[in-house]
């Protein structure tokens, strides 16, 4: 795959640059899926430096909810992805990922790694390709330490004896990030910087420190230059940002039922049904 120049790319952001925050989940798969060589130049970028070895996106696939079915729009959007030397890969974004975060994480893993076709005469299980889920966590920590990114694979802790297997759940907790923005940006390896990326591009008094990561980072921006026409596409932004007080919206009613035990506007919640639905029954129901 061949990338454009760095120089025709975004230098840097100005301060009064308005960008949306990539750490929402609709805006991270926007950025990262956009049918543009910086969108997909950026995405091999951002999965090698996690994956630790270079590795070149040849497809992807995003799941898209139906554009006439709202309530889908509540799930996670990922992005499936195939690399040029057969790895898969699935990357996706939490901006407030849920306490049974590791064990979803887990259970898409094996989904993604035995989702392989090895059926056929000619074909053994030597020829399953590796597979990465890769979870960039916004809010909560989930794991006691103080680092920031886990590479979990099979491996038995008693003996330390790893299953040298074909599976790896990596995760980035974007929470665990205060001493490592205080690093200069030129002691930032790539891991550190997409973290940083992530976590403070919407913070006005970091962008100094973001404007020095895309001067030394390509891919991110690769993201940036990308990112940064969505935020000036007003028809992009305005849609995407109804996707998101959806999104709000509804898990504010969800949080708002729960708290007062209403457990009639849950079920009505959950149905499926459209907002304006939802309101003409329980309003019918009063």
């Amino acid at each position: 795959m061949v990338f454009e120049p760095l120089c025709l790319r975004v230098k840097s952001f100005d301060e009064n640059d308005d960008l949306i925050d990539i750490r929402y989940d609709n805006v991270f798969k926007a950025v990262f899926t956009k049918d543009t060589p910086s969108a997909k130049g950026a995405l091999s970028k951002l999965i090698s430096a996690f994956v630790g070895r270079e590795l070149t996106v040849v497809s992807i696939s995003a799941n898209e909810p139906p554009v006439d079915s709202l309530s889908n729009r509540q799930i996670r959007f990922d992005i499936r992805c195939k690399a040029e030397s057969g790895e898969l890969v699935n990357v996706e974004m939490g901006f407030n990922p849920n306490y049974f975060e590791p064990i979803r994480l887990e259970f898409h893993a094996g989904k993604l790694f035995t989702g392989q076709d090895i059926r056929g005469a000619d074909r053994t299980y030597e020829d399953l390709r590796e597979a990465y889920q890769i979870a960039i966590l916004a809010k909560r920590r989930f794991f006691t330490d103080r680092e920031f990114m886990h590479t979990f694979e099979y491996y038995d802790p008693v003996h330390r004896v790893s299953l040298n297997g074909k599976t790896r759940i990596i995760t980035l907790e974007l929470s665990k990030l205060d001493e490592i923005v205080k690093k200069p940006a030129s002691e930032m390896n790539a891991q550190e910087s997409w973290a940083v990326y992530f976590r403070y591009l919407t913070d006005k008094e970091r962008r100094r420190k973001i404007n020095e990561i895309l001067e030394q980072e390509e891919g991110i921006a690769m993201a940036s230059e990308v990112l940064l026409s969505i935020s000036k596409d007003e028809i992009e932004q305005a849609r995407l940002m109804s996707e998101l007080k959806y999104e709000l919206d509804t898990q504010s009613n969800l949080v708002q039922a729960k708290r007062e035990g209403r457990k009639e506007v849950i079920d009505l919640l959950k149905s499926g049904k459209s907002p304006e639905e939802i309101i003409r029954e329980y309003e019918d129901g009063k």
